[in-house]
């Protein structure tokens, strides 16, 4: 191929990267705020879902019907997949690797519970599951269609498009960037508060990355799952949401420990490359 040719074909690669990744990120915002106005109107506690979490869902349907040659391809791996084989098992996250993820949220709701008890002791706000105001079964549920709904666009979406571009540490770290920030009142809150939670979302942005790493199936009920567990982790014992500052920073805190295995694991991989999952997206172009 010429040299001209070439370095077009770059060019016109590289806008039509920064238009699906623009996009994307400008409707999950509008899309959320949209949600977020709507939810008074139907009733629905956000102590069973927060509307909001469906904004990344409607940026996915927005880019679909922009770029639906790509949307396959940008999405393969989220859903599970029939078939055996040894190609197939090598498609799955190992079992090992699948364990640590899922414990995860359950190291991270253990030292949260465990530093405030050291900074504060007797306060932290435990609340059972009979003691909610809605059904436990009910917010479980809920909870895991919402975590999906935000996962379907973060890391079935984002992550792949941007690791056409990146290593999956700065990827991973780039949508939890995006992804803190889409948590727009957050920033409101005090410095402090607003970094802690930015802290913490990068740090659990960074384990899902890492942990799904050349996984090319059921992405999202992975995903989903460590995402509502996370929530359901805070819900059940954490006081993060109320505005004081310490409990959010001890959240960061806890996220970015449990991240330092997974970063630990990644340094001993081989380098990084371009995953399996965004190759053909990337020719797609």
């Amino acid at each position: 191929m010429p040299d001209g040719m070439r370095m077009r074909g770059q060019g016109q690669g590289s806008t039509r990267w920064a238009a699906e990744t623009g996009v994307f990120v400008a409707v999950a915002f509008v899309g959320a705020g949209i949600w977020g106005a709507v939810q008074p109107e139907t009733g629905i506690p956000p102590e069973v879902v927060q509307l909001t979490q469906f904004g990344p869902a409607v940026a996915v349907a927005a880019v679909t019907l922009l770029w639906p040659g790509r949307i396959r391809d940008r999405l393969r791996g989220a859903l599970p997949v029939r078939g055996g084989g040894p190609a197939a098992r090598a498609e799955r996250i190992p079992a090992g690797r699948r364990t640590a993820l899922l414990l995860t949220p359950v190291l991270i709701t253990a030292m949260y519970a465990g530093g405030c008890a050291l900074a504060s002791p007797g306060s932290l706000p435990l609340t059972g599951p009979w003691a909610l105001e809605n059904p436990f079964a009910l917010v479980v549920a809920a909870q895991l269609v919402g975590a999906c709904g935000e996962e379907i666009g973060w890391r079935c979406y984002l992550q792949p498009l941007l690791r056409t571009r990146f290593g999956p540490l700065a990827a991973s770290a780039l949508v939890g960037v995006v992804w803190g920030l889409w948590h727009v009142p957050v920033l409101a809150q005090a410095p402090a508060y607003a970094a802690g939670f930015l802290l913490g979302a990068v740090a659990l942005s960074v384990v899902l990355g890492l942990a799904l790493e050349q996984v090319r199936r059921n992405r999202l009920l992975l995903a989903g799952t460590f995402h509502a567990s996370v929530n359901l982790g805070m819900l059940l014992v954490a006081d993060e949401e109320s505005g004081a500052v310490l409990p959010m920073v001890l959240f960061g805190a806890a996220c970015l420990t449990a991240a330092l295995p997974w970063l630990a694991m990644a340094a001993r991989r081989a380098p990084a490359h371009p995953d399996m999952i965004t190759e053909a997206a990337h020719g797609a172009r």
